[in-house]
């Protein structure tokens, strides 16, 4: 892995949102999948502003929201009530192809399982969101940013030739390819073993310290969570407190705490039913 800092894009088109925007913000959001009685509530009015430049971990018990949360804040999926920024500007109202064109030249999307285009070279995976944008792709580019992630010289490699530790590499590279305002991460360390995904979450780490880029990132390890510079814990679609720069155990003890809780909720449910 290079030692220098890995280096941004140029600038292809302005940023959106006013100066000092947060670069995610949730107002009073909500979103529920079904109706009567078989209504699933899986966010409850979440309110909620992330500063540009910051690395936030998403934790919760099963069920907790977490990963609808990261749907609606990227754009993913439409919340039923309240709104969503990025960079200051509304996204909730926008039609699907606007939204199309807003994750492509504006969010970054880092996934347990890579989702990389196995008939495409490693180059060509991360040069992707930038063909898709329009965008004139720049080899260069994506050579100095394999290059930062450990993975110079493997650029005409398919996904198939790498390991799994290797082909997420090649995902935080696509991620990075457009200079992206917010790095969704869902699970990114989920299929990796303990010293592969070490790395991995240094490059995300890096990407903020260097960058300035935004990482939100939902998961399920204390671990992972604990490089973060905030862990927001979500319960039963709510908000349910966070740590600033927390160690490993006090975010498993946080989770402990999390989870009973759900446990006796959900048990005492059962009895009035």
């Amino acid at each position: 892995m290079a030692a220098h800092g890995i280096v941004p894009a140029p600038d292809t088109s302005p940023r959106g949102g006013p100066p000092g925007a947060s670069a995610v913000e949730l107002r009073s959001v909500t979103r529920t999948y079904g109706r009567g009685d078989a209504a699933v509530h899986a966010l409850r009015g979440i309110d909620l502003a992330l500063p540009r430049g910051s690395f936030t971990a998403v934790m919760g018990p099963s069920g907790s929201g977490k990963s609808t949360f990261l749907q609606c804040a990227a754009g993913l999926d439409r919340p039923n009530g309240g709104e969503v920024l990025l960079g200051g500007e509304p996204i909730t109202g926008l039609g699907e192809n606007q939204l199309t064109k807003l994750r492509r030249r504006r969010v970054g999307f880092v996934f347990q399982a890579f989702n990389l285009l196995p008939s495409l070279t490693v180059q060509q995976n991360v040069l992707l969101p930038l063909r898709l944008a329009g965008v004139r792709p720049d080899r260069r580019r994506a050579q100095t940013l394999l290059a930062e992630v450990g993975l110079g010289g493997h650029g005409r490699r398919r996904p198939g030739q790498l390991s799994g530790g290797q082909q997420q590499r090649v995902a935080i590279a696509r991620a990075l390819v457009t200079d992206p305002e917010v790095i969704f991460a869902d699970e990114p360390t989920g299929a990796l073993d303990t010293g592969t995904a070490r790395e991995v979450l240094a490059l995300l780490r890096r990407a903020v310290d260097a960058l300035g880029a935004t990482v939100v990132m939902v998961t399920h390890d204390p671990v992972a969570a604990s490089h973060a510079d905030r862990v927001l814990f979500l319960a039963d679609g709510r908000l349910a407190g966070e740590l600033r720069s927390p160690s490993p155990t006090e975010v498993a003890d946080r989770m402990v705490a999390l989870t009973a809780s759900a446990a006796s909720a959900a048990s005492a449910t059962g009895r009035a039913a």
